[in-house]
């Protein structure tokens, strides 16, 4: 079982938001804290997700540097993974586990959900994760991000590199030459390097992550690539108080 367990300094005292944490399953050490329709550059709203102010830091940390939100902006839960395009648990979340949740929860307007980057394997992960970012620009963000996971090749083999993060980039249909200058003049690493300091800051030691912000602005923690059955219990849960 492959773990990635990075080497973080950096702890914050004024995490104070309640977090529930789910158990761990092929992740790094547990944390000690206590169709899909994708709607390009929506983000996230603070003044809705911000129920008092011992929530702001963690909040700011969860919603700050992420991607455009997949699924509908009005939907009562809000769903955030950190991952690494390079990860082999992140690949089998994507491959057997999101399916079934965008299809029973972010197909049906119950859950949004958006990816934040966690780049902790190797240079490819940050190229990976910047890429996705410029598709972005081009309203293709969700598209890249599937094409990503959909060729992933195992960690650190070369299969994203620069040359095939372009060919993919001709895959989705993006336009080369905006990609290719989007690429070569790094417009986006400064997101890419504040999730990873967002995620340095709330104390992950491995990937994928999730956290669930529910209707009553609780928020919970999801560790690993947990079973399907594992976010169905907790979404019905969270719909129902």
């Amino acid at each position: 079982m492959k773990v990635h367990l990075p080497s973080i300094g950096i702890g914050i005292g004024a995490i104070v938001a309640v977090i529930v944490v789910v158990s761990l399953f092929g992740h790094g050490i547990p944390n000690p804290m206590p169709s899909t329709t994708e709607q390009q550059g929506n983000s996230l709203d603070k003044a809705a997700l911000q129920n008092n102010p011992s929530q702001k830091a963690t909040l700011n940390l969860l919603i700050d540097n992420t991607s455009p939100v997949l699924g509908s902006n009005d939907a009562p839960i809000t769903m955030i993974e950190f991952g690494d395009y390079q990860c082999f648990f992140c690949n089998k979340f994507y491959h057997t586990i999101e399916p079934d949740v965008v299809k029973n929860y972010i197909d049906t307007g119950k859950v949004r959900m958006v990816f934040k980057d966690f780049v902790i394997i190797g240079q490819d992960s940050v190229n990976a994760a910047h890429a996705a970012h410029c598709a972005q620009e081009q309203g293709k963000f969700w598209e890249y991000h599937d094409t990503l996971y959909n060729n992933w090749n195992g960690e650190n083999t070369g299969w994203a590199s620069s040359t095939n993060l372009l060919k993919f980039a001709k895959d989705v249909g993006l336009n080369d030459t905006q990609f290719g200058q989007c690429m070569t003049q790094s417009r986006y690493i400064s997101t890419v390097q504040g999730s990873l300091s967002d995620a340095k800051g709330l104390g992950l030691t491995g990937t994928p992550d999730f956290f669930i912000i529910a209707p009553d602005k609780s928020i919970t923690k999801i560790e690993g690539a947990q079973p399907f059955e594992v976010f169905d219990e907790l979404f019905k849960s969270k719909l129902k108080s």
